[in-house]
Formats: structure tokens, C-alpha cells, sequence
């Protein structure tokens, strides 16, 4: 069971989140912040698996609660709810101890995808966003994108495929049933692409899915 605190500063979005995860039954909302003080107190109280904080609210800002758990090492793990004119603030929540980012605007599937995978220990960026930073990368792209071209060349096919699905942000037991494998055929897929390539964790699989083309960033 994941456990999980929503903070944000808007009823409305705390509302349909919380009715997006009431879906799954494997997560529970243990509790609702409306500003960023009482956002770090709440999770103090509860020490939830995963917090999801958006980036602007009053008080302290997501950044600075991500931060501030960071600092009282609250073992919670942070999610950044965002929208695309704040992709700026990614690098910046990453560095604060934040261990996923995903867009308001996303899938509901995302949505639970996301809050699994970071409460299992995993990182989770949403391909829309890393699809927007590899496209903002300007002349550095075509750079990035040979390099990351050649560090998967190595690989073999079902591997390539395995990529470009965390890169789509499956999670684990989606990309076994789109391939039709066991889950634990594609753990040990996953964690041997991680060494080959030299990567610690989803969100740095996906930007190399993206940059070596193994992602259709308008999708």
C-alpha cells in the first residue's frame, strides 16, 4: 500500500487527484496540505511514501518544502506537480531531493504509474516533460542525440524496446504486458540497460530514450 499526502493550494486539484488515486486501492490518501508550511508539518506527522507538492503555493513553494524534507531527511519521497510553463523549475526540484515531476495535465494512468514507481524507490519523469527539455536543448541537441545514438547501439533489440518503453513511462508490469513477458523479465532487463549505459534511475533512462530517438517526442 502506498501512502500518500497531496499538497496544493487549490481544492479542486487536491479534489480530482485525490479521486484519481482513489482508484487504485493499492494507495491511500492519508492526508491534504493547502500551503507549503503546513505541507512539511503534515508530512512530518504521517511520513508518507510519496508527497505529491505543487511547485506555487503560499508559504513556502514546492521547491522550498522539497527542500526543507530534504534537509530534516524525512524519507518520504517528493513529487513535483507542474504544468509546462514551469519546466524551468525541473533541474532545480531534481537537485532539492524531489524524485519525480509530472504534469497536472497528464493521464490519470500517469498519474497512478508515477506514485508506484516513486513509492517503490524508482525516479519517475513525465515523458511530456522530458520531451520538452530535450526539445529546448536548441544546437546542443544534435550533439546529445549522436552521443546517446551511440551509448545504445550496444544493445540488443528487445533491450532498445525496453528502453523506449520507460522512456514512454511505463512502469515495469505495463512494459510486461505490452511485451508479453513476466514482470520480472523486464526487472532484469531494466537493471541490466541501467548498467550498460551507465544510468542510476528511470528519469536519466528516459532522457537517453529521447535523445537517441527511441521516443516520438510529439507523443
Amino acid at each position: 500500500m502506498a501512502r500518500v499526502v497531496i499538497a496544493d493550494d487549490e481544492y479542486l486539484v487536491r479534489a480530482g487527484v485525490r479521486g484519481i488515486l482513489a482508484s487504485d486501492p493499492r494507495i491511500e490518501v492519508v492526508a491534504e496540505a493547502e500551503d507549503g508550511r503546513q505541507a512539511v508539518e503534515v508530512v512530518r506527522s504521517h511520513v508518507p511514501d510519496v508527497v505529491l507538492l505543487d511547485i506555487q503555493m503560499p508559504g513556502l513553494d514546492g521547491l522550498r518544502v522539497a527542500g526543507e524534507l530534504h534537509r530534516l531527511a524525512v524519507p518520504t519521497r517528493v513529487m513535483m506537480l507542474t504544468t509546462f510553463s514551469q519546466d524551468d523549475y525541473v533541474a532545480r526540484a531534481l537537485s532539492s531531493g524531489a524524485a519525480g515531476f509530472l504534469l497536472k495535465s497528464g493521464d490519470p494512468q500517469e498519474l497512478l504509474s508515477a506514485v508506484h514507481a516513486v513509492a517503490g524507490g524508482a525516479a519517475y519523469l513525465s515523458p511530456a516533460i522530458v520531451a520538452r527539455l530535450i526539445t529546448r536543448l536548441g544546437p546542443e541537441r544534435l550533439a546529445r542525440g549522436m552521443a546517446a545514438r551511440e551509448r545504445v547501439a550496444g544493445l540488443s533489440e528487445r533491450e532498445r524496446q525496453v528502453l523506449a518503453l520507460v522512456g514512454a513511462g511505463l512502469a515495469n508490469a505495463e512494459i510486461a504486458r505490452r511485451l508479453y513477458v513476466v514482470e520480472g523479465t523486464v526487472k532484469t532487463y531494466v537493471r541490466g540497460i541501467f548498467q550498460r549505459l551507465g544510468v542510476r534511475n528511470r528519469v536519466q533512462a528516459a532522457i537517453l530514450a529521447y535523445e537517441a530517438g527511441l521516443v516520438d517526442p510529439e507523443r
